[in-house]
């Protein structure tokens, strides 16, 4: 119902933006004039195109759009979850698993998708009525602002997700409550909610969110490798917020909640994950069978090979993991809310049994696993036949070495890692051109010093691998002890092969029932033998964790293959 020619290119093709303005379908001229009439009529099974989010409102001449919180989350989510898409994870992660855990989550939350409460005020941190007023148009427009709120799934299926409830602004009531302490419209009230009453949104929740999706779909990805991947860079979690809309303006307050400047902590994302499954009321998890990548089997034998050991023993942690019942499913199985069972760690289990099986077989009590080894040193001189007898101290000198060299190197990566965002902020468009210039002008001033100073650049990031220590059985040196053989320390026993040394020291006699301390058991590192120390470390370094946190897994692990013995005494 608008003829008039365009100014520029004087056609007549006219789209309509969400805010109500004609544009130029030809050159994509925006004019001022708005649409006046409405139609309002309701045309039976037409087919849902665009949704129209309403009027942006700009406080500040065109300084940035009017946006919230939880709008910046759901960015950030929808960027890692492709991330991990692209690293191989099942496709339907994003818009099945992901996006649906989300939902719930702004439901539970009382952000999203529910009815405000009888006799509330409007406040600025309560969007959920915002979408009253949206329109559902059947028109071919072109937004004028990118659908952030189209949630994580972007297929034409979700048009009947709509409900009372949004994140939109939808009048221009929404300025009058824009915090002057920060871009988006509720950071300073969101700051300032309670945590008790709500499990409140953080950067670390995101890849609690990310970990309890891999989790429902049983993928082959360890916490362990997840943390892992964000510090190498492949998933979006460090500087995340540079990648906003450049209208998203974030500054204030915004910088507390997006800006994150330290490495993410295993012990701080699996605690958020397991309150966060509990918060949404989610059923159980599906199983965690034997052929589950998950099980104890299966990930023993994929550190038993990164740490370079013998393959024999993966009989023995298998044997361990059937004689605690840790291989049981009800025992892997996460179940939401029901405190009565032990949440699991899988990768910390798993290189748990395999210290514990270190120590069935070599003592580790800086005496015997020496013993051992000079014993299979005399064998191997004489051994003509068969593969070669496994060495702990030949074992020891190969991987300290690896070690040392890769924790090296992994220090000084994060010691050169520079924490502020490459992407200048800038909160207006007259101040844009001065911080460009001036963030160009630094970046210079670094190049040249560089090369004033022969610094070396940076390495280009590393391709994503699930190993990080890799050892082939072709190499001659004698550095792979896949293939090696542990006949020296077996014998037969009633036609069982069993260990020759019959003790074992515990770590703990007694574990620590304290409610207030919240760990069963305490680890000093001068307290224990220098071998134990090492095969902690080893794993320490793989998992990326502290190595109290696998000791108290060996504690436990012990109490319960030895309960019979320790109740006796």
């Amino acid at each position: 119902d608008f003829n008039e020619r365009c100014a520029q290119c004087s056609d007549v093709n006219w789209g309509l933006t969400d805010g109500g303005r004609f544009y130029c379908r030809t050159c994509h001229n925006v004019t001022e004039r708005t649409r006046d009439v409405v139609n309002t009529e309701v045309t039976c099974n037409a087919r849902i195109q665009t949704i129209s989010k309403g009027s942006r409102n700009r406080g500040k001449s065109e300084e940035g759009w009017e946006w919230y919180v939880c709008e910046g989350f759901q960015l950030i989510l929808k960027k890692q979850a492709e991330a991990l898409e692209a690293l191989g994870v099942c496709p339907q992660m994003k818009d099945e698993i992901l996006c649906n855990f989300w939902r719930r989550y702004l439901q539970k939350s009382q952000q999203a998708y529910c009815d405000r409460p009888a006799g509330e005020t409007v406040k600025a941190l309560s969007v959920s009525e915002k979408l009253r007023s949206h329109e559902i148009t059947d028109m071919d427009s072109e937004p004028d602002r990118p659908s952030l709120l189209h949630l994580l799934s972007l297929s034409e299926s979700d048009g009947d997700l709509q409900t009372d409830c949004s994140f939109a602004s939808s009048s221009g009531k929404v300025s009058e409550c824009t915090s002057v302490c920060s871009g988006s419209v509720d950071g300073r009230l969101y700051l300032m909610k309670n945590q008790k009453e709500t499990l409140r949104m953080s950067m670390p929740m995101t890849l609690s969110f990310c970990y309890m999706a891999l989790l429902w779909l049983r993928e082959p990805m360890t916490l362990s490798d997840l943390l892992r991947f964000v510090v190498e860079g492949h998933i979006p979690y460090l500087n995340v917020y540079q990648d906003f809309p450049e209208k998203m303006k974030l500054y204030g307050l915004d910088l507390r909640i997006f800006c994150v400047e330290s490495w993410p902590v295993y012990e701080e994302v699996y605690s958020k994950m397991i309150e966060l499954a509990a918060f949404l009321d989610l059923p159980r998890f599906p199983d965690i069978t034997e052929s589950c990548f998950l099980h104890p089997d299966m990930l023993c034998m994929k550190y038993l090979m990164e740490v370079n050991l013998p393959d024999e023993l993966h009989n023995w942690t298998c044997r361990v993991v059937k004689k605690i019942g840790f291989g049981e499913v009800d025992f892997l199985t996460l179940t939401p809310g029901n405190k009565s069972t032990r949440k699991v760690k899988y990768d910390v289990l798993a290189a748990a049994i395999i210290v514990v099986v270190l120590k069935l077989l070599f003592l580790l009590d800086d005496h015997y696993e020496w013993l051992l080894s000079g014993f299979a040193a005399e064998r191997n001189k004489n051994n003509k036949e068969g593969g070669p007898y496994f060495e702990f101290k030949e074992w020891y000198k190969v991987i300290k070495c690896s070690l040392d060299a890769e924790q090296k190197k992994l220090d000084e990566e994060r010691a050169k890692y520079l924490w502020r965002c490459e992407k200048p902020l800038f909160y207006s468009v007259k101040k844009k051109s001065k911080v460009l210039r001036r963030r160009q002008m630094v970046v210079n001033l670094q190049n040249q010093f560089c090369k004033l100073s022969g610094s070396v650049q940076p390495a280009e990031r590393p391709n994503p691998s699930s190993f990080q220590l890799s050892w082939s059985e072709e190499n001659t040196d004698g550095t792979c002890f896949h293939g090696h053989s542990l006949k020296g320390i077996l014998q037969q026993k009633n036609g069982v092969l069993t260990t020759i040394n019959p003790d074992y020291w515990l770590c703990t006699i007694r574990l620590c029932r304290e409610k207030l301390c919240g760990h069963l058991a305490h680890y000093k590192e001068v307290d224990f033998p220098q071998s134990y120390h090492f095969v902690l470390r080893l794993f320490s370094f793989l998992l990326r964790i502290q190595p109290s946190y696998i000791h108290e897994e060996v504690c436990v692990i012990e109490h319960k293959l030895f309960n019979k013995k320790l109740s006796k005494k």
